[in-house]
C-alpha cells in the first residue's frame, strides 16, 4: 500500500527535532510499490527518509521524501556456523540487534543502540566499538530508479569503507534500499578491543552476546544524549583519516592523542571527539545549539533551533579544530 502526505511536518521525523516541512512524503509497504511510485519517472527531487537519525534539515524540503514502512525480520538460511537473516528496510536497527542477541547469535552486539533503521545501515556503513555493519551484511536488496528494476548487491559490490559505500557514490540519489540480509555467527567471536569495552564486559562475567550488548548500551547511555530529551543525530563528525606523518606529529605533541590503524596503507584514523575536546569545545554553547558536555562528537539542539543554527555551530567546530591541529573534520550527518 502507498500513502501520500502533502505539506508534511518533519518535527517528529528527524532526531534533531528541527521544525521543517516537506512538500510531500510517500510511504510504502512493499518493494513492489516502488514500481508504481517510479513507474512514470522519478519525482523531480526525492530522498529516502528512514528513521531520521542521521539527517539535518536546514530548510523546507521542496521535493518528495520516500519512506519505507515494512519492518519484518526473518531467518532465510542456516548452516553449521551461520544464520542468514533478512530484515526489511524500516526495521529499527537496535531491534534487529536485540533480536539476534536474544537468539545467541554473534556479530551485531557491538553495534547495539545505534539509532536508525536497517535500510540506512549499508549507506553509512554504520559502526561502533570496533565493529561495522559491513562485517555482517551479506546482501542488500534495492530498487534502481533509473533502470526501474529490483536488484540485489552482495557485500563486495557494496564497496564498503569507513562510513562509506557505493550508495554514497555511484548509486547516490538513484536507489531505494528495501531489505538487508545479515549473516550472523553461531560460534563465539567476541570483539572487545575497543576502548573500555573489555573491562565493562568482564565486570558482567562471560563474554556473551548479551553481556557485550549490555556493556555497549551502558557505555553509550553514559556518554550520549537521549534524542527524546535533546535533539541530536549522534556523532555529527566522522573520525578523520590522515597521513601517518600527521598522526605521528599529533602523538608527539600529546601522547594521549588516540590513533587507530586503517586498512589504507600510510593512513591512520584520529578521534574527532578528542580533537574537538582538546580544542576546548566540549560543552560549548552557541545560542540554542551546542556541543554535548559528555561527548564532543555530538551537536545538540537545546530546543527550537533551526538547521542553519546547527550548521553555523558545525562550521565553528571545524574551523577551531583545523586551526588548532591542522586537521579538517567532516560531517557524518546528511545535510539537506
Amino acid at each position: 500500500m502507498i500513502r501520500e502526505t502533502s505539506e508534511a511536518p518533519l518535527l517528529r521525523l528527524n532526531s534533531f527535532h528541527v521544525e521543517e516541512t516537506a512538500r510531500r512524503i510517500i510511504e510504502f509497504d512493499r518493494a513492489e510499490d516502488l514500481d508504481a511510485i517510479f513507474g512514470g519517472g522519478a519525482p523531480d527531487v526525492w530522498y529516502v527518509l528512514g528513521g531520521g537519525n542521521n539527517i539535518l534539515f536546514t530548510r523546507r524540503f521542496e521535493g518528495t521524501l520516500i519512506k519505507p514502512a515494512a519492518d519484518a525480520i526473518e531467518v532465510i538460511g542456516e548452516d553449521a556456523d551461520t544464520v542468514t537473516v533478512r530484515a526489511d528496510a524500516a526495521t529499527d536497527w537496535d531491534r534487529m540487534v536485540a533480536w539476534s542477541v536474544e537468539r545467541g547469535l554473534w556479530g551485531a552486539e557491538n553495534l547495539s543502540l545505534i539509532p536508525g533503521t536497517v535500510g540506512a545501515s549499508p549507506v553509512q556503513n554504520i559502526g561502533a566499538y570496533g565493529a561495522e555493519a559491513a562485517g555482517i551484511i551479506h546482501r542488500v536488496h534495492l530498487y534502481d530508479t533509473q533502470r526501474r528494476e529490483h536488484l540485489t548487491l552482495d557485500r563486495k559490490e557494496c564497496r564498503f569503507a569507513y562510513r562509506d559505500s557505493i550508495f554514497k557514490h555511484e548509486l547516490r540519489g538513484r536507489t531505494v534500499i528495501t531489505a538487508v540480509e545479515l549473516r550472523l555467527g553461531k560460534r563465539p567471536a567476541p570483539n572487545l578491543a575497543y576502548g573500555d569495552l573489555k573491562a565493562q564486559v568482564e565486570a558482567r562475567g562471560e563474554a556473551t552476546p548479551e553481556n557485550i550488548r549490555d556493556a555497549v548500551c551502558a557505555i553509550r547511555r553514559s556518554k550520549l544524549p537521549d534524542t527524546d530529551v535533546l535533539g541530536n543525530a549522534g556523532s555529527f563528525f566522522k573520525n578523520p583519516v590522515v597521513d601517518n606523518a600527521v598522526a605521528e606529529r599529533l602523538r608527539s605533541a600529546d601522547a594521549s592523542c588516540p590513533v587507530y590503524p586503517t586498512a589504507e596503507a600510510g593512513k591512520s584514523k584520529l578521534a574527532a571527539g578528542w580533537l574537538i575536546d582538546r580544542a576546548g569545545l566540549k560543552g560549548f554553547r552557541m545560542g540554542r545549539v551546542g556541543v554535548h558536555e559528555r561527548q564532543a562528537l555530538v551537536l545538540v539542539n537545546f530546543g527550537g533551533a533551526t538547521g542553519e543554527e546547527v550548521i553555523r555551530l558545525a562550521h565553528h567546530v571545524q574551523e577551531a579544530v583545523e586551526e588548532r591541529f591542522g586537521v579538517r573534520i567532516e560531517p557524518e550527518v546528511n545535510i539537506l
